[in-house]
């Protein structure tokens, strides 16, 4: 009865004594204009000065056509942003009133009603700015005013005495791939880009609350809830957790407190990573009062309970590198992630969901966020959270040298600290990373001889990557997170692919294929001990193709268009080279693109297939790179409009979490099975070699008791005993359907070029509005199903008098049919 008393009194309280409120003024009617202008047009916050620039119709889209050289001027000009606001009597009554910017890009000086309040220098910052004194009541006016990043980078780099690489891009606190990849427009926006608000405060403001986990073991979870409080007001305040689940008094004094709140759950549920289990997620509501009763604050505090080791040991071989989680060592089976777009503001949580989702669904149980683009929005890692997706965190630098004054030194302490408060408490978070190819850029890349660099010189950049790296981001990250969070690797790779030790230990970056030209069977040979890059090009579906155009234009290869939507020097000699290689370079357009997508897959099964039969050697395979941020011939396995390529079915098989691999040496052909998974398998495997008509040519068969989580060698089927049967009109067939383990894995041992197809009777049944039901006569290879619809699988292949059931995301009236087949008839 007295806890439901205080409960209504403290809810009254709450009523008539409001000690904290925030409002977005985001959603008031901004405007902008050219710093050289007069004239005002229509903002929209958060937004970019291109998307204001394309909404009012002063540039053209620069994804469309050829429009991305157009724009270009953009860059080089100084945009002022501003809007009027009202204060009420009852806001103003507040003691303490801030501004609050989550995000400015990047060199802004910022007023209220005239007044100078701030210069901000960095993006990935939070501006938090007292206002009080300069607001009133009634309409208030706060302007923004943007100076060009790439002319302000120009000044910075104009100081230090030698040229550094990529300038000026490295001297600039801003996503660095706007300044242009070689899968990305070059598109160097200004601009609000993320929310900004003012709160109002009385008593007490709660910074931030970091989530401790003591302990965890089956029975008990001991968290700490460590908040981080500014007091106004010296005096006594309590907290309550989930209103009935416990309180504590203590003391604030006036200014900042740190406060450790002890708090146990019983028969803890762990956050599993996907494939391993439940990703559970907890909520704790925390109330924060004054004595007497006033509230202070409701704050909900979203956490996963997990342990998460980053084992490194020294062997006859090298040294391991991998994730241990939960106390399992965890094969971690994933990709690369870019920003899923150019204006990142028009991200919407939708796309963010979306794309997490594929990754799941592609058996995928970890990200790598490369450290040229941004921090993500908390979307992105809310749907990690619920999906079991763990985090590679990269810190925003990547591929260039970065200045290591104090001014640059401690602009990046405050960047560090914004975004690990920020996102700290993600379960899914699993590294924190310092940079992206900058070690490998200092030892490797040769800019030193480029821009003839002394001897002082040289060291002098080495000593400031170590000054960055190796004492400002650790020493930062150790006084932020607490221990069970602190993993930090410095860079990515550790050591460039160039060397042989990048393959014994570490992460490893491979680029032979591709960069090097090598051909995909290096993949089998190239293994390192975590690969966390390789990759190869394939183009975007035909939707995303066209959506290059504003207008409708002949799909051509010598389409300037289509030239221009390949960032990549010389990507399209690289693809035909491969090509030519494995399968002849078809004609027509349509022809091509279907090619370039399957030349991409087969690339990446190679890779991944090499990487998994390798484990325990290897314990991790992160491809480059899921997603694209513009519509464009790139290494993703997603194209930017959210298609899965044929690359992004592939990887969903190639990753399954137990699978039939075959690596095929010059006298045999050794078949492997690999599982991820924590129990023993037993499988009853069958081998059939089958022409392309449907006769069984050949068969063979073993019961198999796999041990749980390895990678095993069952058999090695020696090339002589094949030698009598015509390779290329026929498909090693290896699958298993006993209780534990259903498989199927269709080996071709002639590559596509050679294939002697005949032309299949491909049939497609309609099972009901979103499901149909494909079948064929004879061998049908990497059938690809053509529709505005997603298709639960795609690219596949149909053995002959077999059939298969396909979901479709949407109904669709015609879904159209292609195989390799009909690219080489002629």
């Amino acid at each position: 009865m007295r806890k439901t008393l205080l409960f209504a009194f403290l809810f009254i309280q709450n009523i008539l004594f409001a000690q904290y409120s925030e409002r977005s003024l985001s959603s008031e009617n901004w405007q902008f204009k050219n710093s050289k202008d007069k004239n005002w047009f229509p903002a929209k916050v958060p937004g970019t000065v291109h998307l204001d620039l394309m909404t009012n119709k002063l540039i053209p889209d620069p994804f469309k056509d050829e429009n991305e050289k157009k724009v270009q001027w953009v860059e080089n000009e100084d945009w002022n942003y501003q809007t009027n606001f009202n204060i009420s009597f009852k806001e103003f009554d507040y003691d303490n009133i801030d501004l609050v910017f989550n995000g400015l890009d990047t060199f802004s000086d910022i007023y209220l009603n005239g007044k100078l309040l701030k210069k901000t220098d960095n993006m990935f910052r939070i501006w938090e700015i007292p206002v009080k004194e300069y607001l009133k009541q009634g309409t208030n006016l706060l302007q923004i005013k943007f100076k060009s990043a790439v002319n302000e980078g120009k000044e910075r780099a104009e100081k230090v005495p030698f040229t550094m690489p990529e300038s000026p891009r490295s001297f600039v606190r801003k996503a660095q791939y706007q300044f242009g990849w070689d899968w990305g427009p070059r598109l160097v926006t200004a601009g609000i880009w993320k929310d900004v608000k003012l709160e109002f405060w009385r008593n007490a403001k709660v910074n931030h609350i970091q989530v401790e986990q003591k302990s965890l073991t089956d029975s008990l979870a001991q968290v700490s809830f460590n908040m981080n409080i500014f007091a106004e007001e010296e005096g006594e305040y309590f907290t309550w957790f989930n209103l009935n689940r416990g309180m504590h008094k203590f003391h604030l004094n006036k200014g900042f407190n740190t406060i450790r709140l002890p708090y146990n759950i019983k028969d803890p549920k762990r956050w599993e990573p996907n494939g391993r289990g439940k990703p559970t997620v907890y909520t704790t509501k925390i109330s924060l009062y004054k004595k007497g009763g006033r509230i202070i604050r409701d704050i909900n505090v979203t956490y996963g309970l997990r342990d998460i080791e980053l084992i490194q040991e020294k062997d006859e071989k090298g040294k391991s590198f991998y994730f241990k989680v939960n106390g399992n060592p965890l094969y971690i089976k994933g990709t690369n992630w870019i920003p899923a777009d150019s204006f990142s503001p028009r991200i919407t949580k939708e796309k963010y969901q979306k794309l997490i989702k594929a990754a799941k669904e592609a058996n995928m149980n970890m990200i790598r966020i490369w450290g040229g683009g941004i921090y993500e929005d908390e979307e992105f890692y809310k749907a990690c959270d619920e999906n079991g997706i763990l985090v590679w965190q990269d810190f925003m630098f990547a591929g260039s040298f970065y200045p290591a004054d104090q001014e640059f030194l401690e602009n990046v302490e405050e960047e560090v600290k914004d975004q690990v408060n920020r996102l700290q408490n993600h379960p899914s978070i699993a590294l924190w990373c310092g940079n992206n190819e900058i070690d490998e850029a200092i030892v490797n890349w040769g800019y030193q001889k480029q821009f003839k660099y002394s001897k002082a010189d040289s060291l002098l950049v080495w000593k400031d990557y170590k000054k960055l790296f190796h004492e400002v981001i650790p020493n930062t990250l150790k006084q932020s997170l607490t221990p069970d969070k602190n993993l930090y690797w410095p860079s990515s790779p550790s050591i460039g692919w160039g060397h042989k030790e990048s393959l014994t230990e570490g992460d490893s970056h491979y680029w032979g294929v591709w960069w090097g030209e090598q051909p995909f069977e290096m993949y089998n040979e190239k293994v390192g001990r975590f690969m966390s890059e390789y990759g190869f090009q394939g183009m975007p579906t035909l939707a995303t193709t066209k959506s290059m155009f504003s207008g409708v234009s002949d799909l051509d290869l010598q389409n300037p268009t289509i030239k221009a939507h390949e960032k990549h020097a010389r990507g399209w000699e690289i693809i035909n080279k491969y090509m030519e290689r494995d399968y002849a370079i078809p004609t027509g357009f349509v022809k091509y693109n279907y090619v370039s997508q399957l030349l991409q897959a087969r690339g990446m099964q190679i890779a991944i297939e090499a990487h998994r039969r390798a484990k325990p050697y290897n314990m991790g395979t992160l491809y480059w790179q899921l997603n694209d941020c513009w519509p464009v011939v790139s290494w993703s396995s997603i194209d930017y409009l959210g298609n899965w390529k044929a690359f992004h079915y592939q990887a969903k098989r190639s990753f399954e979490p137990v699978l039939i691999s075959v690596a095929e040496n010059s006298k045999a052909y050794e078949i492997y099975l690999i599982s991820d998974v924590l129990k023993e398998i037993k499988a009853d495997i069958k081998f059939e070699l089958i022409d392309f008509e449907g006769k069984q040519l050949w068969k063979s068969n073993i019961n198999k008791e796999l041990k749980a989580d390895v990678s095993e060698k069952v058999l090695s089927i020696n090339k002589a005993d094949l030698a009598k049967f015509d390779v290329s009109k026929s498909v090693l067939k290896i699958s298993s359907d006993s209780e534990d383990v259903k498989l199927e894995k269709l080996f071709f041992p002639a590559k596509p070029k050679d294939l002697k197809l005949s032309k299949p009777n491909i049939t497609i049944k309609k099972i009901s509005p979103t499901e149909i039901e494909v079948s064929t006569d004879v061998l049908a290879k990497d059938v690809y199903l053509i529709g505005d619809t997603h298709f639960s699988d795609n690219f596949f292949d149909l053995l002959p008098g077999t059939s298969k059931r396909i979901t479709l995301s949407k109904s669709l009236d015609k879904v159209e049919v292609m195989s390799l087949f009909e690219i080489f008839e002629n």
